[in-house]
């Protein structure tokens, strides 16, 4: 997380994408390698029709605003042109697999999604309170970029949450990953019993550890019995953390955080 500088303004609603393009001052914007100079030109490559153009396009467009779980100013004008266009001809083809496999090729539509979920939970609830708890109350209040993206979460959830029913399991399982931490939100908090009940269907049908971990933890943490829902792997997976978490305890004088999933 980093100190910024004066708050952006960030819109109730999604912007068209090629506005938020055209209309942010983004050499003004701070990146992790100075300023947001070359994210439009990297920006635009994500909706070329060229599905290896906008793979090389990922990293030079993402990476800058997020490096090392980092919230910068620029993040929050790039998340919501992500969110912007998870809806354009070019990131959502009629070509996907039927579960969108993991892999070097995964779809432009599953990378972003995912983007947009680690981002969402680096800027989450528990990773406010870590950093309360280093630096001290109103931390918010000195991290604007933080806070920027925090308000801007409804308006990227309603990008997100348009493909939680979509034909491929990848896609409806990876959107609700990012609505999960995009939901705590106040103003969306009415959304996660809905999100509930996506959750059980993917721990009906997923494999996936990182989706079942994020959908146990969402459930329990909103009050949720998970234990009709939870295999013998997902058993494994917890004993596993717990004795990471102990072992980290005991390494750091008895504080630790969860383990990194």
């Amino acid at each position: 997380m980093t100190h910024s500088r004066p708050r952006q303004p960030h819109p109730a609603a999604l912007p068209p994408f090629q506005t938020l393009l055209d209309n942010t001052d983004w050499a003004l914007l701070a990146t992790a390698c100075g300023t947001g100079e070359s994210l439009p030109a990297a920006l635009a490559l994500l909706t070329n029709p060229d599905p290896l153009i906008r793979e090389s396009a990922l990293q030079d467009a993402l990476e800058p605003v997020t490096h090392q779980n980092s919230i910068y100013e620029a993040t929050v004008p790039v998340a919501l042109y992500v969110a912007a266009i998870l809806n354009h001809p070019a990131v959502t083809p009629s070509d996907y697999s039927h579960d969108a496999k993991t892999g070097p090729n995964r779809p432009t539509l599953v990378r972003l999604l995912e983007w947009l979920g680690d981002t969402a939970y680096d800027a989450n609830d528990d990773c406010v309170a870590v950093d309360g708890h280093l630096h001290g109350e109103g931390v918010l209040d000195e991290h604007e970029a933080m806070r920027a993206f925090r308000d801007a979460r409804p308006a990227i959830f309603s990008a997100v949450h348009a493909l939680l029913c979509h034909d491929s399991a990848g896609v409806r399982h990876t959107a609700l990953v990012a609505a999960i931490p995009l939901a705590e939100h106040p103003h969306l908090t009415q959304h996660q019993v809905a999100l509930a009940g996506h959750g059980r269907r993917l721990l009906a049908t997923s494999t996936d550890r990182y989706h079942r971990d994020r959908v146990l933890d969402a459930l329990k943490a909103w009050g949720h019995d998970t234990s009709g829902s939870e295999n013998a792997s997902d058993i494994a997976a917890r004993e596993h953390y717990a004795r990471l978490r102990a072992a980290r305890a005991s390494w750091n004088g008895g504080y630790s955080e969860d383990p990194p999933f």
